[in-house]
């Protein structure tokens, strides 16, 4: 047996590398890498990967993780030569729709705290000279975007790692994972076993395989991509020192796929524009058997002859050179595009940091080191956690299929509501045929086809009157959804509430098990349902939940999805008291809101449902007609109804049922548009949008969920001496102050002239008659009357911090 370690790495490329650094500096030097290639050019992907490193993500996770990396890489040299050179990137714009969006993910780069500037086609020919300028409306310039030396990086974080006590061992194959009683013991190598008791999978695209040993689902697809290099470009000779590389920034020609790098005198053109080429781990070669390394592939000419031509057409100088040498390189793309961290939900200490590219590599790492070592990333990686799909989403071929898209839309401008398109429908409700015959728009998530609107509801739109928008935010949107808010605040209206997450929660420990995952007091009497929240241990919220008591022992839990019930089911007691059971597939929901809902389901019940008799936050079974239900009297809308639950089966009637009484009120069908309308309206928070692990119950504005003197739960601690008046930012209602503008969510907010936050929801309030916005801002500007503005596409919009919630803020349509 190999000498033991405390943790043992899978994979020394970029991301084993930095991590083993990350761990060691925090203490934990009893670290072993493994790899089945030579250190430090293992030969996966890092090996082969261009280092260009774009900072600015749609995501604030992942720039964060991007920033990370440029700053730790430019501090690290090797031998004396650079790992990071920050030469700026330019991203250049050759359509009016790119511009536009450039000026939109320049917004981005501000909210997340990334220095950037809008130039000029002459100032982006100035920074790169060769540009034909005549071909650019326009760029995006990052400074401190640049180049990294991936290899060289490995290395020079390797040599840290193990001056520190880390061992890196190259020629080591993984054949097998050791485990007992549920705990890894060991990694199994060709040369013997390295007992541990952790193991941490950074195998890049021959994760899944390592995946396959412990029973691991690990989602992601192989893809080769196209890189290649021109001949000597005869303006460049003798301009930049050699071992500099680069003189100009990296650059993206996203209207056609494209990025370059300069190699001294030589241009590098990468290429997404060619057709998805999967790659099976089972047909990619040894180190010993490759030609040049495993995940390099022969360079096939006609996938890149478009490229050639658009490259020539915007750096004229290429004319005079041709492609010399190219590869199709092989990396990871996943169902999101995002990476794959975190822990095995059945095998504790099996970790997985899967499908990170050299961008977010360091950022990655070191989310994953104070994971392993503080108990949770600093950093909120719930769009990268492991366990973040639905068990439909783990199919082999949604994996391929949406990793195939993935790689199509790399450089595609991307709607922040647009949906995949392929594999559809995968997951509908009862009431989808009905829901077809009323002409619905669906967009999907999480699998989920949901309706946004109804096109039998247009008839209504000569009873609103709605400002026009700009092509952006029209986008994905129908006036329609200005009628069905409408209706719901003065008539009735269902909306399908099936795609949210249920779980059970019964025995005899359930109670129990529930007051300490939670932060409001849930020890109340059947029929009780409890708006509450999940912390982390340092009080960060995990998620909001509506807990329902319907038995002694039995809870209903209304949860945001698979990251709920992961969390729930590593904090279960070992004696089997609790039992947890997600109720989703199985189950259906209709929201029935608005004024006249009582008046519509009464007559279709026995039970009481006057305010007296069915008081808000309550439950009870019921018989709405023929159909079994669990009604709960809860409004996210901000209108008097219920939550009606019943089984799959009885969903069809159950709409049916409430269809046809509800004609002579005037019911009507709205979509998910309505419904965020109605909810920022009255301040409901979205977790995952609105609040995450990094943010507070107080900063968030939901402390009255917190109950301090109820006893322990998780997270209590890190509370205490927390409240709304300590808290140094908050989650502020906005109002834009000219009614007809728009904003989308993740713009920057300025407050006197100067970036003070950003915004997470938004959507025009049709009540109100103006744009709401929630935005993260310093305590000292949430403060009702201030002026900021928004930032969008470039455009200061005007706003005011106003009180909150907007809508009935003495809660009487809710408790009529």
């Amino acid at each position: 047996m190999t000498k033991p370690s405390r943790v043992v790495i899978i994979g020394a490329g970029i991301v084993g590398a930095s991590l083993a650094d990350e761990l060691t500096d925090r203490g934990w030097t009893d670290v072993t890498v493994v790899d089945q290639g030579p250190l430090f050019a293992t030969g996966g992907s890092s090996s082969h990967a261009p280092g260009l490193v774009f900072q600015t993500n749609g995501s604030k996770t992942m720039t964060e993780f991007a920033t990370y990396t440029v700053r730790k890489l430019s501090d690290l040299t090797l031998d004396g030569q650079w790992c990071f050179r920050q030469v700026g990137g330019l991203e250049v714009a050759t359509t009016e729709e790119r511009w536009a969006d450039l000026k939109r993910k320049h917004g981005l780069a501000t909210s997340w705290g990334v220095e950037g500037v809008l130039l000029s086609a002459e100032e982006c020919a100035a920074r790169h000279p060769l540009l034909e300028a005549s071909k650019v409306l326009g760029g995006l310039y990052v400074p401190t975007d640049g180049l990294a030396k991936p290899v060289r990086a490995v290395e020079a974080q390797a040599r840290r790692a193990i001056e520190r006590g880390a061992r890196f061992l190259g020629g080591h194959t993984v054949v097998g994972i050791a485990q007992e009683d549920g705990r890894v013991t060991g990694v199994q190598t060709d040369q013997g076993l390295i007992a541990c008791d952790i193991a941490v999978c950074a195998a890049g695209f021959w994760g899944p395989r390592i995946g396959e040993m412990v029973g691991l689902t690990i989602p992601l697809l192989p893809l080769a991509h196209q890189y290649a290099k021109t001949g000597q470009v005869a303006s460049l000779v003798g301009v930049t020192d050699p071992a500099l590389e680069a003189g100009s920034p990296i650059l993206r020609h996203q209207d056609h796929d494209l990025y370059y790098r300069e190699h001294g005198d030589r241009i590098g053109i990468g290429y997404y524009g060619h057709r998805p080429m999967p790659v099976r781990i089972d047909e990619v070669l040894s180190s010993a058997e490759a030609p040049v390394m495993p995940s390099v592939l022969p360079f096939t000419e006609e996938d890149f002859e478009q490229a050639w031509e658009q490259s020539v057409a915007l750096l004229p100088s290429l004319a005079e050179t041709k492609v010399e040498e190219g590869m199709n390189g092989i990396f990871s793309f996943t169902p999101d595009g995002a990476p794959l961290m975190g822990e095995h939900r059945e095998l504790a200490g099996f970790w997985v940091a899967e499908a990170v590219w050299v961008t977010h590599s360091a950022g990655v790492a070191r989310a994953m080191a104070e994971w392993l070592v503080e108990g949770r990333p600093r950093t909120d990686v719930h769009e990268c956690d492991l366990h973040r799909f639905e068990q439909v989403q783990l199919a082999p071929d949604y994996i391929a299929e949406r990793g195939r898209q993935n790689f199509v839309e790399v450089y595609d401008i991307i709607h922040p509501l647009q949906p995949m398109e392929r594999p559809r429908p995968l997951r509908t409700s009862p009431f989808y045929a009905r829901q077809q015959e009323l002409g619905a728009f669906f967009l999907e998530g999480a699998g989920w086809e949901r309706p946004y609107w109804y096109d039998a509801n247009a008839g209504l739109l000569d009873s609103v009157e709605v400002p026009g928008r700009d092509a952006w935010s029209a986008r994905y949107w129908s006036p329609i959804a200005a009628a069905e808010a409408k209706a719901t605040r003065e008539r009735v209206a269902m909306y399908d509430m099936t795609p949210l997450t249920r779980f059970e929660v019964t025995g005899r420990g359930a109670l129990d098990f529930l007051q300490r995952m939670t932060t409001n007091n849930l020890a109340k009497s059947v029929g009780s349902v409890t708006y509450t929240l999940m912390l982390d241990h340092d009080g960060g919220i995990r998620s909001d939940l509506t807990v329902a008591r319907l038995g002694e022992s039995v809870f209903q839990v209304g949860a945001n999805g698979p990251l709920d019930e992961d969390w729930m089911r590593r904090h279960l007691p070992a004696d089997g008291s609790v039992q947890i059971r997600d109720i989703t597939a199985g189950t259906c929901c209709i929201g029935l809101w608005g004024p006249l809902a009582r008046t519509l389901v009464q007559p279709l019940t026995t039970a009481d449902l006057s305010h007296t008799g069915f008081k808000y936050f309550r439950a009870k079974s019921a018989y709405i007609g023929e159909v079994p239900v669990t009604a709960m009297r809860l409004s996210y809308v901000g209108e008097l109804g219920w939550e009606i639950y019943t089984g799959a089966d009885t969903g069809l009637k159950l709409w049916d049922t409430l269809w046809a009484a509800g004609q002579e009120h005037g019911v009507i069908a709205a979509g998910r548009s309505a419904f965020n309308s109605l909810r920022l309206e009255k301040g409901y928070r979205a977790w995952g949008t609105d609040m995450t692990t990094e943010h507070d119950p107080y900063e968030s504005g939901l402390g009255f969920a917190v109950r301090m003197d109820k006893g322990d739960f998780v997270g209590r601690a890190a509370l205490e001496g927390r409240s709304a008046e300590t808290a140094g930012r908050r989650l502020t209602c906005l109002t834009l102050d000219d009614p007809a503008s728009v904003v989308m969510g993740k713009e920057p907010v300025f407050a006197a002239g100067d970036p003070a936050g950003y915004v997470t929801s938004a959507s025009f309030g049709y009540s109100i008659g103006r744009t709401i916005a929630y935005a993260w801002l310093p305590s000292a500007v949430s403060v009702p009357g201030t002026a900021v503005t928004i930032e969008y596409f470039g455009e200061h919009l005007p706003a005011t911090v106003a009180e909150e919630p907007l809508f009935d803020p003495q809660m009487e349509h809710i408790r009529r």
